[in-house]
């Protein structure tokens, strides 16, 4: 992995507990969202549909996507179905039985960023399939537990993939978490692949979105002409969970649970 120089280190912003209270409420209102969005998700929806849903959704809690707009993305939501694995825009493609769809969605509530993904089952689907969807919502949580004052980014990295591949999954290398808070992108990168031990520390204040891209069959990907959906390039279907997650005292808080 890629490690940071001092002065990528130095640009890590730490948030003050003022700060934490409001990002306390961005991640209750994205959560809120995300829960709604799920039960909406059937066979015979459309994404676009999806996509309006986010928008009423997080309009009525007083906050705003940070995906619209964000770099040209057109979209409130990404949803990416199957072998995509980020950055899937909604369009009129219907969603059928079988399908697996990842759910991302960031918000700004007040200046203040949140960012969240989830993969759902569309009607029934194989045992391999669920089985990919269950090791990578795990394997988020196996980085979190190591995101505590102290340890190195990349013992995140590492807790990560160590369980993803004892399951015989992969982890996608070309997409990567990141630090987040009164921007949607802030300082570490923070990938899902790499030796425990390197890195920045870290430390209070910290806020990190952590996301776990997990493949069922290699790791590599390519973009669609899009020019944002990544899929996998072997076609195999891919998972996605995230969470904002700040480090306290205690350890990882997790924001948009």
């Amino acid at each position: 992995m890629k490690l940071l120089s001092l002065s990528a280190q130095e640009m890590i912003p730490l948030k003050s507990e003022s700060d934490l209270e409001v990002l306390r409420l961005s991640g209750k209102i994205l959560s809120r969202v995300m829960q709604k969005l799920a039960r909406s998700i059937k066979p015979g929806i459309t994404t676009a549909e999806i996509d309006n849903l986010a928008l009423e959704f997080i309009k009525t809690e007083n906050a705003r996507s940070a995906f619209k707009g964000y770099r040209g993305y057109p979209a409130h939501v990404c949803t990416s179905i199957n072998e995509e694995i980020v950055h899937g825009i909604p369009d009129n493609r219907v969603l059928k039985d079988s399908d697996i769809i990842s759910l991302d969605i960031g918000i700004d509530y007040r200046g203040y960023f949140t960012d969240a993904a989830i993969t759902l089952a569309v009607g029934k689907i194989d045992l391999l399939i669920k089985k990919l969807i269950e090791v990578t919502e795990t394997s988020l949580y196996e980085g979190i537990k190591l995101a505590k004052p102290g340890n190195h980014l990349s013992d995140i990295s590492h807790g990560i993939q160590s369980y993803v591949e004892r399951n015989g999954f992969s982890v996608v290398r070309e997409f990567v978490g990141h630090g987040i808070g009164l921007k949607l992108h802030e300082e570490p990168e923070i990938p899902n692949f790499g030796p425990p031990g390197e890195g920045p520390v870290l430390k209070e204040g910290m806020v990190l979105a952590i996301e776990p891209m997990v493949n069922l069959g290699r790791w590599e990907s390519e973009i669609l002409p899009n020019g944002w959906t990544a899929v996998t390039k072997d076609n195999l279907p891919s998972a996605h969970f995230e969470h904002t997650v700040a480090i306290t005292s205690k350890g990882a808080e997790i924001l948009t649970k």
